[in-house]
Protein backbone atom coordinates (compact mmCIF):
# COMPACT_ATOMS: atom_id res chain seq x y z
CA UNK A 1 0.00 0.00 0.00
CA UNK A 2 2.85 2.32 0.85
CA UNK A 3 4.49 1.61 -2.50
CA UNK A 4 1.25 2.39 -4.31
CA UNK A 5 1.10 5.67 -2.46
CA UNK A 6 4.62 6.51 -3.49
CA UNK A 7 3.88 5.67 -7.12
CA UNK A 8 0.76 7.83 -7.03
CA UNK A 9 2.80 10.66 -5.52
CA UNK A 10 5.43 10.26 -8.21
CA UNK A 11 2.74 10.11 -10.88
CA UNK A 12 1.39 13.48 -9.84
CA UNK A 13 4.64 15.17 -8.91
CA UNK A 14 7.13 13.79 -11.48
CA UNK A 15 6.71 13.64 -15.27
CA UNK A 16 5.86 10.15 -16.55
CA UNK A 17 8.83 10.11 -18.88
CA UNK A 18 11.16 10.70 -15.94
CA UNK A 19 9.53 7.96 -13.88
CA UNK A 20 10.16 5.44 -16.65
CA UNK A 21 13.86 6.30 -16.63
CA UNK A 22 14.26 5.73 -12.89
CA UNK A 23 16.42 2.75 -11.97
CA UNK A 24 15.41 0.30 -9.32
CA UNK A 25 18.05 1.69 -6.94
CA UNK A 26 16.73 5.17 -7.42
CA UNK A 27 13.19 3.99 -6.76
CA UNK A 28 14.24 2.29 -3.53
CA UNK A 29 16.00 5.50 -2.47
CA UNK A 30 12.83 7.49 -3.06
CA UNK A 31 10.82 4.98 -1.02
CA UNK A 32 13.21 5.40 1.93
CA UNK A 33 13.12 9.19 1.67
CA UNK A 34 9.32 9.14 1.56
CA UNK A 35 9.08 6.86 4.61
CA UNK A 36 11.49 8.99 6.65
CA UNK A 37 9.63 12.14 5.68
CA UNK A 38 6.24 10.60 6.52
CA UNK A 39 7.41 9.27 9.89
CA UNK A 40 8.99 12.62 10.78
CA UNK A 41 5.78 14.44 9.96
CA UNK A 42 3.79 11.95 12.04
CA UNK A 43 6.15 12.42 14.99
CA UNK A 44 5.83 16.22 14.80
CA UNK A 45 2.04 15.95 14.65
CA UNK A 46 1.97 13.54 17.61
CA UNK A 47 4.11 15.88 19.74
CA UNK A 48 1.83 18.80 18.91
CA UNK A 49 -1.28 16.87 19.91
CA UNK A 50 0.32 15.75 23.19
CA UNK A 51 1.35 19.31 24.05
CA UNK A 52 -2.12 20.59 23.22
CA UNK A 53 -3.75 17.94 25.43
CA UNK A 54 -1.43 18.84 28.33
CA UNK A 55 -2.23 22.53 27.93
CA UNK A 56 -5.97 21.86 27.99
CA UNK A 57 -5.62 19.74 31.12
CA UNK A 58 -3.52 22.41 32.78
CA UNK A 59 -6.16 25.02 32.03
CA UNK A 60 -8.90 22.76 33.37
CA UNK A 61 -6.97 21.99 36.58
CA UNK A 62 -5.03 25.15 37.50
CA UNK A 63 -3.92 23.79 40.89
CA UNK A 64 -0.26 22.82 40.72
CA UNK A 65 2.26 21.17 43.03
CA UNK A 66 5.87 22.02 43.63
CA UNK A 67 8.58 19.45 43.01
CA UNK A 68 9.01 19.03 46.76
CA UNK A 69 5.49 17.64 46.99
CA UNK A 70 4.20 20.69 48.85
CA UNK A 71 1.15 22.46 47.40
CA UNK A 72 1.97 25.61 45.48
CA UNK A 73 0.76 29.09 46.44
CA UNK A 74 -2.06 28.70 43.92
CA UNK A 75 -3.13 25.48 45.62
CA UNK A 76 -3.07 27.13 49.05
CA UNK A 77 -5.09 30.11 47.86
CA UNK A 78 -7.73 27.85 46.35
CA UNK A 79 -7.99 25.86 49.57
CA UNK A 80 -8.39 29.01 51.67
CA UNK A 81 -11.04 30.37 49.34
CA UNK A 82 -12.95 27.09 49.44
CA UNK A 83 -12.77 27.05 53.21
CA UNK A 84 -13.96 30.64 53.59
CA UNK A 85 -16.91 30.03 51.28
CA UNK A 86 -18.23 26.95 53.10
CA UNK A 87 -21.39 28.73 54.26
CA UNK A 88 -22.15 30.03 50.81
CA UNK A 89 -21.88 26.51 49.44
CA UNK A 90 -23.79 24.71 52.19
CA UNK A 91 -26.58 27.19 52.93
CA UNK A 92 -28.99 29.25 50.89
CA UNK A 93 -29.82 32.80 51.91
CA UNK A 94 -33.37 32.06 50.74
CA UNK A 95 -33.82 29.66 53.66
CA UNK A 96 -34.29 31.69 56.87
CA UNK A 97 -33.69 28.84 59.35
CA UNK A 98 -31.14 26.12 60.09
CA UNK A 99 -31.57 23.02 62.24
CA UNK A 100 -29.84 22.35 65.53
CA UNK A 101 -28.17 19.32 63.94
CA UNK A 102 -26.65 21.49 61.23
CA UNK A 103 -25.41 24.04 63.76
CA UNK A 104 -23.91 21.34 65.96
CA UNK A 105 -22.02 19.91 62.98
CA UNK A 106 -20.67 23.30 61.90
CA UNK A 107 -20.31 25.07 65.25
CA UNK A 108 -16.50 25.28 65.08
CA UNK A 109 -16.30 26.74 61.60
CA UNK A 110 -14.16 29.91 61.73
CA UNK A 111 -16.48 32.05 59.60
CA UNK A 112 -19.61 31.20 61.60
CA UNK A 113 -20.80 33.18 64.61
CA UNK A 114 -23.74 32.35 66.87
CA UNK A 115 -25.81 35.08 68.53
CA UNK A 116 -28.00 34.72 71.61
CA UNK A 117 -30.69 37.33 70.94
CA UNK A 118 -33.00 36.41 73.81
CA UNK A 119 -35.50 39.07 74.91
CA UNK A 120 -38.59 38.73 77.07
CA UNK A 121 -41.73 40.71 77.77
CA UNK A 122 -41.58 42.72 81.02
CA UNK A 123 -44.35 40.69 82.64
CA UNK A 124 -42.34 37.48 82.18
CA UNK A 125 -39.79 38.68 84.72
CA UNK A 126 -36.89 37.02 82.93
CA UNK A 127 -33.44 38.55 82.53
CA UNK A 128 -31.88 37.51 79.19
CA UNK A 129 -28.31 38.46 80.04
CA UNK A 130 -28.43 36.52 83.31
CA UNK A 131 -29.88 33.49 81.56
CA UNK A 132 -27.15 33.78 78.93
CA UNK A 133 -24.51 33.67 81.67
CA UNK A 134 -26.06 30.52 83.13
CA UNK A 135 -26.39 28.60 79.86
CA UNK A 136 -25.85 29.34 76.18
CA UNK A 137 -24.71 27.56 73.04
CA UNK A 138 -20.90 27.20 73.14
CA UNK A 139 -19.16 30.24 71.69
CA UNK A 140 -22.35 32.28 71.30
CA UNK A 141 -22.23 36.07 71.59
CA UNK A 142 -24.97 37.99 73.37
CA UNK A 143 -26.92 40.44 71.20
CA UNK A 144 -28.70 43.01 73.37
CA UNK A 145 -31.95 43.89 71.59
CA UNK A 146 -32.65 46.77 73.97
CA UNK A 147 -29.07 48.06 73.91
CA UNK A 148 -28.58 48.02 70.13
CA UNK A 149 -31.40 50.44 69.40
CA UNK A 150 -32.27 54.03 68.56
CA UNK A 151 -31.12 56.32 71.37
CA UNK A 152 -33.10 59.35 70.16
CA UNK A 153 -36.51 58.01 71.20
CA UNK A 154 -38.09 56.76 74.40
CA UNK A 155 -39.79 53.93 72.52
CA UNK A 156 -38.12 50.59 73.33
CA UNK A 157 -35.78 48.72 70.96
CA UNK A 158 -36.41 50.91 67.92
CA UNK A 159 -34.21 50.30 64.87
CA UNK A 160 -30.87 52.15 65.25
CA UNK A 161 -29.13 54.21 62.61
CA UNK A 162 -26.76 52.57 60.15
CA UNK A 163 -23.78 54.14 61.89
CA UNK A 164 -24.97 52.97 65.30
CA UNK A 165 -25.65 49.42 64.14
CA UNK A 166 -22.27 49.16 62.40
CA UNK A 167 -20.47 50.39 65.52
CA UNK A 168 -22.30 48.00 67.85
CA UNK A 169 -21.89 44.96 65.61
CA UNK A 170 -18.20 45.75 65.08
CA UNK A 171 -17.73 45.92 68.86
CA UNK A 172 -19.16 42.40 69.04
CA UNK A 173 -16.41 41.26 66.68
CA UNK A 174 -18.67 40.56 63.71
CA UNK A 175 -17.39 40.99 60.14
CA UNK A 176 -19.23 41.20 56.83
CA UNK A 177 -17.74 37.86 55.79
CA UNK A 178 -19.27 36.07 58.77
CA UNK A 179 -22.25 33.79 58.60
CA UNK A 180 -24.59 34.33 61.56
CA UNK A 181 -26.99 31.96 63.31
CA UNK A 182 -29.37 33.69 65.74
CA UNK A 183 -31.36 31.99 68.49
CA UNK A 184 -33.34 32.90 71.60
CA UNK A 185 -34.46 31.29 74.83
CA UNK A 186 -38.12 30.85 73.85
CA UNK A 187 -37.64 28.84 70.68
CA UNK A 188 -38.33 31.43 68.02
CA UNK A 189 -39.28 34.89 69.21
CA UNK A 190 -36.78 37.72 69.42
CA UNK A 191 -34.27 35.89 67.20
CA UNK A 192 -36.43 36.68 64.17
CA UNK A 193 -36.22 40.37 65.04
CA UNK A 194 -32.40 40.31 65.04
CA UNK A 195 -32.41 38.30 61.79
CA UNK A 196 -34.47 41.10 60.24
CA UNK A 197 -32.12 43.78 61.63
CA UNK A 198 -29.14 42.23 59.89
CA UNK A 199 -31.10 41.78 56.67
CA UNK A 200 -32.29 45.38 56.61
CA UNK A 201 -28.70 46.55 57.01
CA UNK A 202 -27.60 44.49 54.03
CA UNK A 203 -26.26 41.28 55.60
CA UNK A 204 -27.85 38.28 53.86
CA UNK A 205 -25.81 35.50 55.44
CA UNK A 206 -27.90 35.25 58.59
CA UNK A 207 -30.20 32.44 59.74
CA UNK A 208 -32.49 31.70 62.69
CA UNK A 209 -31.94 28.51 64.69
CA UNK A 210 -35.10 26.42 64.34
CA UNK A 211 -36.40 25.77 67.85
CA UNK A 212 -33.77 27.96 69.48
CA UNK A 213 -32.09 27.09 72.74
CA UNK A 214 -34.94 24.82 73.95
CA UNK A 215 -34.56 22.50 70.95
CA UNK A 216 -30.78 22.62 71.19
CA UNK A 217 -30.93 21.39 74.78
CA UNK A 218 -33.69 18.87 74.05
CA UNK A 219 -31.43 17.36 71.39
CA UNK A 220 -28.81 16.66 74.05
CA UNK A 221 -26.24 19.15 72.83
CA UNK A 222 -23.89 20.85 75.28
CA UNK A 223 -24.28 24.36 76.67
CA UNK A 224 -21.74 26.47 78.49
CA UNK A 225 -21.92 29.08 81.23
CA UNK A 226 -19.87 32.22 81.70
CA UNK A 227 -20.30 34.54 84.65
CA UNK A 228 -17.72 37.00 83.33
CA UNK A 229 -16.63 36.06 79.83
CA UNK A 230 -15.29 37.91 76.83
CA UNK A 231 -18.78 37.77 75.33
CA UNK A 232 -20.19 39.77 78.25
CA UNK A 233 -17.50 42.39 77.78
CA UNK A 234 -18.29 42.55 74.07
CA UNK A 235 -22.00 43.02 74.80
CA UNK A 236 -21.15 45.97 77.05
CA UNK A 237 -18.76 47.34 74.43
CA UNK A 238 -21.51 47.16 71.80
CA UNK A 239 -23.86 49.21 73.97
CA UNK A 240 -21.13 51.75 74.66
CA UNK A 241 -20.20 51.97 70.98
CA UNK A 242 -23.71 52.80 69.83
CA UNK A 243 -24.05 55.36 72.62
CA UNK A 244 -20.87 57.09 71.39
CA UNK A 245 -22.25 57.26 67.86
CA UNK A 246 -25.42 59.02 69.03
CA UNK A 247 -23.25 61.43 71.02
CA UNK A 248 -21.25 62.27 67.91
CA UNK A 249 -18.09 60.50 69.08
CA UNK A 250 -15.87 57.98 67.33
CA UNK A 251 -16.83 54.48 68.38
CA UNK A 252 -13.72 52.65 67.21
CA UNK A 253 -12.60 50.63 64.18
CA UNK A 254 -15.40 49.20 62.06
CA UNK A 255 -15.33 45.58 60.92
CA UNK A 256 -18.90 45.64 59.63
CA UNK A 257 -20.25 47.87 56.87
CA UNK A 258 -23.98 48.42 56.40
CA UNK A 259 -26.06 48.78 53.25
CA UNK A 260 -29.57 49.85 54.18
CA UNK A 261 -32.43 48.02 52.43
CA UNK A 262 -35.41 50.43 52.57
CA UNK A 263 -37.82 47.95 50.98
CA UNK A 264 -37.71 45.82 54.15
CA UNK A 265 -39.38 48.42 56.35
CA UNK A 266 -42.26 50.90 56.11
CA UNK A 267 -42.40 54.37 57.57
CA UNK A 268 -45.33 55.56 59.68
CA UNK A 269 -46.52 57.68 56.75
CA UNK A 270 -46.56 54.61 54.49
CA UNK A 271 -48.66 52.72 57.02
CA UNK A 272 -51.13 55.58 57.34
CA UNK A 273 -51.43 55.90 53.57
CA UNK A 274 -52.02 52.18 53.19
CA UNK A 275 -54.88 52.33 55.71
CA UNK A 276 -56.65 54.61 53.25
CA UNK A 277 -55.54 53.01 49.98
CA UNK A 278 -55.61 49.37 51.19
CA UNK A 279 -53.01 48.19 48.69
CA UNK A 280 -51.37 45.87 51.23
CA UNK A 281 -52.63 43.76 54.12
CA UNK A 282 -51.47 44.79 57.58
CA UNK A 283 -50.71 41.91 59.97
CA UNK A 284 -50.39 42.32 63.73
CA UNK A 285 -48.01 39.62 64.97
CA UNK A 286 -48.48 40.37 68.66
CA UNK A 287 -50.30 38.11 71.10
CA UNK A 288 -54.10 38.24 71.15
CA UNK A 289 -54.35 40.14 74.48
CA UNK A 290 -52.06 42.85 73.14
CA UNK A 291 -53.88 42.90 69.81
CA UNK A 292 -57.19 43.37 71.63
CA UNK A 293 -55.77 46.12 73.82
CA UNK A 294 -56.01 44.10 77.00
CA UNK A 295 -52.27 44.53 77.63
CA UNK A 296 -50.11 47.57 77.06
Amino acid sequence: MLLCGILILLRHCVPLALVKTLTSNTLIHLVIVFMVTWLSSYAVLLCYLQKREFRVQAESYPTTYKASGQPSRLMASAAIETRSNFLTQSLSTNDPVVSVDWLHANLREPDLKVLDASWYMPDEQRNPIQEYQVAHIPGALFFDVDGISDRTTKLPHMLPSEEGFAAAVSALGIHNKDGLVVYDGKGIFSAARVWWMFRIFGHDRVWVLDGGLPRWRASGYDVESSASSDAILKASAASEAIEKVYQGQTAGPLTFQTKFQPHLVWTLDQVRRNIEEKTHQHIDARSKPRYCGELG
